[in-house]
């Protein structure tokens, strides 16, 4: 039973892949990293089984200005289509355990996170749709500026103090532009590296003038150079708006799964054979 779901979590990324209307490409770091899980210190909590699951995450979403509320209405739409898929369950029973504790965070400029759907045990169909109604019920926020910064620093805070024990500490954080706030994202990406998670990222580059800032500033680079990190860290750009909730699934089926895929040229990159971007432009 569970070699027919990791098969079928296999195909549905494989089938998100080859989808045309996706136009989005997997980003992996330059270097080959190592896959294994970490297994960072966890806070001192009395041991309970009940607590353990295979995955922390944390899902920070941007809800900064820059997104217009058809954006931030597709994001959310997004993210409750994929927590309630069949092949996000599919890869949940495929872990050791189980089962995923997963939280969502919305965030903006320096000390502006929101708590939309805190800590919730997610194990089949019924969890997450209970996890996912929270999210689609909440009213939708915006904010001014843009602290990757402040939502890394954050996004670690919950994994520490939270009480489950995970196998695996995910961070996934999507955003729309660069950090403006705040201070060195790449000093702070690999101070909450060292403290033992791994921090993959969504960049959203669904505007549709090629001339647009996010096209210019190549978001996609930005995120792959200055903000991911941690063992099998990755991005998926989003260029459409009918790409987006292919691309979550995809990406939570990766995370939570772990079936990180050998390279299907041309749809994985390396990232390699460009200028590095310059992370502390807008710092």
């Amino acid at each position: 039973m569970r070699l027919d779901i990791i098969r079928n979590c296999a195909l549905t990324v494989a089938k998100v892949l080859s989808l045309p209307a996706a136009a989005m490409l997997l980003i992996l770091p330059a270097e080959a990293r190592d896959l294994r899980p970490a297994m960072p210190a966890t806070a001192n909590l009395s041991y309970d089984p009940a607590n353990e699951v295979d995955v922390e995450l944390v899902l920070a979403v941007d809800i900064s200005q820059s997104m217009d509320t058809e954006e931030q209405e597709i994001q959310r739409a997004g993210y409750v289509a994929a927590l309630t898929s069949r092949e996000f369950i599919d890869a949940i029973q495929v872990g050791p355990i189980g089962r995923v504790a997963v939280t969502y965070m919305e965030w903006g400029g320096v000390d502006e996170h929101f708590i939309v759907a805190d800590w919730t045990v997610v194990k089949d169909a019924a969890t997450a749709s209970h996890f996912a109604s929270k999210i689609a019920e909440a009213p939708l926020r915006q904010v001014q500026r843009t602290s990757i910064v402040s939502a890394l620093e954050k996004s670690v805070e919950l994994v520490q103090t939270n009480q489950y024990m995970g196998l695996r500490r995910v961070i996934d954080i999507s955003g729309d532009g660069p950090n403006n706030q705040g201070g060195s994202v790449t000093e702070m990406r690999d101070r909450m590296v060292a403290a033992g998670v791994t921090i993959n990222g969504l960049p959203l580059m669904m505007k549709t003038n090629k001339n647009s800032w996010q096209a210019m500033l190549n978001l996609d680079h930005y995120y792959e150079d200055c903000v991911i990190g941690g063992p099998g860290s990755f991005a998926i750009p989003v260029r459409s708006k009918e790409g987006f909730a292919d691309a979550i699934r995809m990406k939570l089926v990766l995370e939570i799964a772990g079936l990180h895929l050998k390279e299907p040229d041309p749809y994985f990159q390396r990232v390699s054979g460009r200028e590095p971007v310059r992370c502390n432009l807008f710092d």
